[in-house]
């Protein structure tokens, strides 16, 4: 009877899904782990030979990766955008978030304007691309201020989304309390409102660095030309016409998820808490 009511507490088809699903992650990290330090000439037409360990262990191409991609410039260049895109996302949109959604519900243009602005996550990227790339050029911003802007724009709408959706479960009644005290909306904001609203602050930036560090489009086609390159924009020089150099390209690879994936564990634990609470009700 125990060993019955031990196997009724398993979901095999959610635990099937589950091991389908790590299976799917897992393999391809292997398969980048393993021809990252493999050498050019142990790379078979075989399965086996691309899916065996390698011969010797060695970083030669991680350092060769480094040297063809001008790694550490590349590399600060893509900081400098993400770290730069996030703090004036957190600060601009977290202010946005704040005025239209604790007044859509009781006024009809904080609510149009909210619609408007989430309307823009439906716009492709395809279609602003050119004019994007004249607007920029004609402002005298087609480097890594235009990018900046850009990215902050493009990720406006789901910021303000998130933010207004959090809102929702702080209490108003805070700030009636912090107005009879005496404090303006302005103090309201900063000294209660915005300290709350730290889990979903690490949702939106976890959110933003994702998406700006391993873009290739927007660097593409508005720094063109202006000699700097992102670590992304870097990785397609092992990329040709003739073929790819799949060593040196996966462990580029590795080089650029490392920043990231340790981004992404400091700020883990206010993921969940983010998400959840910000769900538009």
């Amino acid at each position: 009877m125990s060993e019955k009511k031990a196997t009724e507490r398993y979901n095999w088809p959610v635990t099937i899904l589950l091991i389908i699903g790590l299976i799917t992650i897992i393999f391809p990290l292997y398969m980048t782990i393993v021809i990252a330090f493999k050498q050019p000439s142990e790379m078979t037409n075989s399965i086996s030979g691309i899916l065996s360990l390698p011969k010797h262990w060695s970083l030669a191409n991680f350092a060769e990766a480094m040297r063809v991609t001008d790694f550490w410039r590349s590399l600060f260049n893509s900081f400098s955008i993400s770290a730069v895109t996030v703090v004036i996302s957190v600060l601009v949109h977290s202010m946005i978030g704040y005025a239209v959604g604790r007044n859509k519900a009781k006024n009809k243009w904080y609510n149009f304007v909210y619609l408007y602005i989430v309307s823009g996550m439906f716009v492709p990227f395809a279609i602003l691309m050119m004019p994007l790339v004249k607007q920029t050029a004609q402002m005298g911003i087609a480097n890594i201020v235009g990018v900046i802007l850009c990215y902050v724009v493009f990720y406006m709408p789901m910021n303000l989304m998130l933010y207004s959706g959090y809102l929702t479960n702080i209490p108003i009644a805070l700030e009636e309390a912090a107005r009879i005290d005496g404090a303006t909306t302005w103090t309201t904001y900063w000294k209660i409102i915005f300290p709350i609203m730290k889990p979903m602050h690490a949702t939106v930036a976890v959110i933003t660095v994702l998406g700006v560090w391993n873009d290739v489009m927007t660097p593409l086609v508005i720094m063109s030309g202006s000699g700097l390159n992102t670590l992304p924009l870097a990785q397609m020089t092992f990329q040709t016409q003739f073929g790819t150099n799949y060593n040196l390209a996966f462990a580029s690879y590795l080089l650029a998820l490392l920043p990231i994936l340790v981004f992404y564990i400091i700020c883990q634990k206010q993921i969940l808490n983010g998400v959840v609470n910000g769900a538009v009700k």
